[in-house]
């Protein structure tokens, strides 16, 4: 088993013969690919390792992937995580604290949120602090000069 990269296409050759192409960027084609080699024993999953300078356990984990969902299990988009603990009505409550001028981590422990995640959220956009109000200093009375 060999392979050639040229022109943004890879190309694998069992002896001289080419017998798939894909895409150089398609990494899900080259898992998919890559695992039905060892599915059908037309290599080891040590050789794939070696041959394509990929962990082991990275080719272990993609046939096992392969062994569960077939070919289209390669090609499922990631699941997209929701906010867990922010949820919109959630950030609608911190968000109203944060207004009264509560500081981050009182607004916490009063909903039961983490501050690290409430930093987070602000960092982001989600949430936003209101500015501090700066009062200017007081000015001391100059000292009188006494009479005597």
């Amino acid at each position: 088993m060999a392979f050639q990269c040229e022109d943004g296409k890879v190309c694998y050759f069992n002896g001289h013969l080419p017998v798939f192409i894909h895409d150089q960027e398609d990494l899900a084609t080259f898992r998919m690919f890559s695992s039905q080699l060892v599915i059908n024993g037309n290599a080891t999953q040590a050789q794939i390792a070696r041959a394509f300078g990929v962990p082991l356990v990275t080719i272990k984990r993609y046939v096992k992937l392969y062994r569960q969902g077939g070919t289209a299990a390669f090609y499922v988009p990631p699941k997209q995580r929701s906010a867990s603990k922010l949820s919109p009505q959630v950030c609608q409550e911190v968000q109203s604290l944060l207004d009264q001028g509560l500081e981050v981590p009182e607004v916490g422990r009063r909903v039961g949120i983490l501050a690290n995640t409430l930093h987070k959220a602000i960092r982001s956009g989600r949430l936003r602090r209101t500015k501090k109000k700066i009062y200017p200093p007081a000015i001391a009375p100059a000292p009188r000069a006494s009479a005597g």
